[in-house]
């Protein structure tokens, strides 16, 4: 089964790949998709292994506000929804989140977002391999690193020849595998488990995994909820699908795809809520769904739960992979290129960029999951302080004109680093919770104390045409050219 769906996957990923030209295609798809595959790569890139192995692990330690807490993830869609029309409109010729943030905020807002958005992907780049190797281990007995080297192989291999046509193609397929392989997980393992037998075992062993005043699992909801909104709103992989759908399309399709995914994690939550009634032994509670899923349909149900988790992995990966590179080529290797030739790189370099770019995220990624160090959900909520502190700079360099640069740096950096100190000092679930409020905070005191006025006409350039209403660091500068303040008033022809 590892064989033939890594063929078919680097198969559809070549065959798709063919409509990749253009670095523009290659980037962003040509700008042209349509609603369906839209709603489709939505729903396949937000069905993860975290997802799928992640919302078991909240129920098996949380209760039934873990498997809730993990649904809330789909109001991050919803919220981005409206955003993503936003952002289409705002930069019809963009290509990533830390673009639009340079542009917006300068390089003092700029240089924080890109790290936390190059450690982001990273983190999750390295969960979804860590998932492979863990799922086929628990699975078939597959050694972990085999398992874990041949997801990330197969995944590497097809966005090569692909790019976004290829991850938004095999998206498409992989999402409706995903959700039709749920569902007949859910319906098979219902009709082996009675629910008012689980609910009673768990009653007598482990009552707080049933009590609404779990005060774990309530910082969980909220923490996780948070997470969403910070990850969608930050990440390229969905700034990225943005910029590559038709106008008008995006709205509908988060919403279609926030809808299709909100039952997802209660479904697979259940899983992790049955193995303490059903006596199954978990050494690692990340691997506990396919455990419960394996042992309830024998050998058809592991290859079911392989199938789906495969899916899944490969829906992120590949999107990861293909979004991060397009960080990498327009942040980083395109302005050091400028800087030191003068001249834009064209079409063709770009894309021999990207290609190299992939490949040595699949390397750094391979070596960082190697070692199989913690759970998924340590691994990853590691950066929700990050990513929460990142909310607040992105809705307000978006929709408010006194959105300033110290602002947004500010809060990001006092929100990462209190939200770390909460990682440590208390836990997992709490860190993005701490790191989104005292950004929040952070941010309205900086605005209102340095107010910027932007003109977001700016935006519409195209990436190569100089903006006139800004710096190179940042700063706004008057039509003459001469640098001007922050909060300078324009009078009578002057600017004071």
């Amino acid at each position: 089964m590892l064989l033939l769906f890594g063929l078919a996957w680097i198969g559809l990923g070549i065959w798709w790949g063919r409509r990749a030209t253009s670095y523009d295609g290659f980037a962003v798809a040509g700008r042209n998709v349509g609603l369906a595959l839209g709603t489709a790569t939505a729903v396949a890139t937000w069905v993860t292994s975290n997802t799928t192995m992640l919302a078991p692990q909240f129920a098996l330690q949380l209760g039934i506000w873990g498997a809730l807490a993990y649904s809330t993830a789909s109001f991050g869609l919803f919220a981005f929804a409206p955003l993503s029309g936003r952002i289409r409109r705002l930069m019809p010729h963009g290509y990533t989140a830390v673009e639009f943030v340079r542009r917006r905020y300068g390089r003092l807002g700029s240089v924080p977002f890109l790290i936390i958005s190059l450690f982001y992907a990273m983190t999750w780049l390295i969960s979804m391999a860590m998932a492979g190797g863990k799922l086929l281990n628990a699975l078939s007995g597959i050694p972990y690193e085999v398992g874990m080297t041949v997801v990330l192989a197969v995944c590497v291999l097809y966005t090569l020849f692909g790019g976004m046509y290829a991850v938004i193609g095999t998206d498409f397929v992989q999402s409706i595998i995903i959700l039709i392989g749920l569902v007949v997980v859910a319906i098979a393992v219902l009709l082996h488990v009675d629910i008012a037998d689980v609910h009673h075992q768990l009653q007598d062993d482990r009552p707080m995994l049933l009590s609404v005043l779990f005060p774990a699992a309530l910082m969980a909801l909220f923490n996780n909820m948070l997470f969403g909104f910070g990850e969608i709103f930050h990440s390229n992989v969905w700034w990225s699908r943005a910029f590559a759908m038709r106008e008008g399309v995006g709205p509908k399709a988060y919403l279609l795809g926030g809808l299709l995914w909100l039952p997802v994690p209660i479904v697979a939550g259940f899983l992790g809520l049955a193995a303490p009634a059903l006596g199954i032994g978990v050494s690692q509670p990340d691997t506990v769904g396919p455990l419960v899923a394996a042992t309830l349909l024998g050998t058809g149900g592991a290859l079911l739960v392989f199938v789906v988790v495969f899916c899944s992995l490969a829906s992120s990966i590949d999107s990861l992979l293909a979004a991060t590179s397009d960080l990498v080529v327009n942040d980083i290797a395109e302005p050091l290129a400028k800087r030191i030739t003068g001249s834009r790189a064209s079409d063709a370099i770009k894309r021999r960029w990207s290609l190299f770019a992939i490949i040595g995220l699949g390397v750094v990624t391979w070596c960082a999951a190697y070692p199989n160090v913690g759970t998924l959900a340590t691994v990853l909520f590691f950066a929700g302080p990050m990513v929460g502190s990142c909310i607040w700079p992105i809705i307000g360099g978006l929709y408010f004109r006194r959105s300033s640069p110290i602002a947004a740096c500010a809060s990001m950096v006092v929100g990462t680093s209190l939200g770390l100190v909460a990682y440590f000092a208390i836990g997992w679930f709490v860190a993005s919770l701490i790191g989104a409020a005292t950004s929040g905070v952070v941010f309205l005191i900086g605005m209102y104390l340095y107010p910027d006025d932007f003109d977001f006409r700016l935006l519409s350039d195209s990436p190569g045409t100089p903006q006139a209403g800004r710096g190179d660091d940042g700063g706004p500068i008057d039509p003459n050219g001469r640098g001007v303040m922050v909060g300078d008033i324009p009078k009578g022809g002057e600017t004071r």
